[in-house]
């Protein structure tokens, strides 16, 4: 191993946890629940979080050559906390490793279908996320388009973030589809 990467890999995990806190604070916005229709329920709060954590990830992978390590214990951490979850909602010990490789063989199937989906309009965005988010529930066509717009605008302005914000854990994601912007938060736009 090289000395740099043993130095290293403790900034990496501090960093990650900063832009992992961020990722969950914003899924955890009832806005999505109250407002977007995203079933609040411990699968809607999954899918939420791995919505933002797509966002974030697709936006590391494009520095892929700096952002790696970063990238993959922000995964790691992210199904750590997935593990520890389980284990306090009473899910077996047995059961919770199966149960968290089921939850990473979702969250890669969703970031492949919302990358592919990113790809093109706003209906297969939009599909992607009935599929996925929204999965066995009936949202409106409202509500799925104003979480589309929301996605289209995150990675946007995640794109236009310069990738040494990230590096240092400097994350912040605009409103939530339906909150009020007069509250004194951000739009998700970057100031110029």
């Amino acid at each position: 191993m090289k000395l740099g990467r043993l130095f290293r890999r403790p900034r990496w995990r501090a960093i990650a946890h900063e832009l992992y806190a961020a990722i969950v604070l914003q899924a955890r916005r009832p806005e999505f629940y109250v407002r977007c229709a995203v079933p609040d329920s411990p699968d809607g709060r999954f899918d939420a979080i791995a919505l933002h954590a797509f966002l974030v990830l697709r936006r590391l992978k494009r520095d892929h050559a700096r952002t790696e390590q970063l990238a993959q214990t922000l995964f790691d951490i992210m199904f750590e906390d997935m593990d520890q979850n389980l284990r306090e909602m009473g899910v077996g010990d047995l059961g919770v490793g199966r149960r968290v490789k089921a939850m990473a063989q979702a969250f890669y199937g969703r970031a492949a279908a919302y990358e592919a989906a990113s790809a093109g309009d706003d209906a297969a965005l939009g599909e992607a996320l009935r599929r996925n988010l929204y999965r066995g529930t009936a949202p409106g066509d409202d509500d799925v388009a104003a979480v589309v717009a929301y996605m289209r605008r995150e990675a946007a302005a995640l794109d236009a973030r310069d990738i040494e914000r990230l590096i240092e854990g400097d994350l912040h994601f605009g409103t939530p589809p339906g909150a009020n912007p007069a509250d004194g938060e951000t739009t998700g736009e970057i100031p110029s």
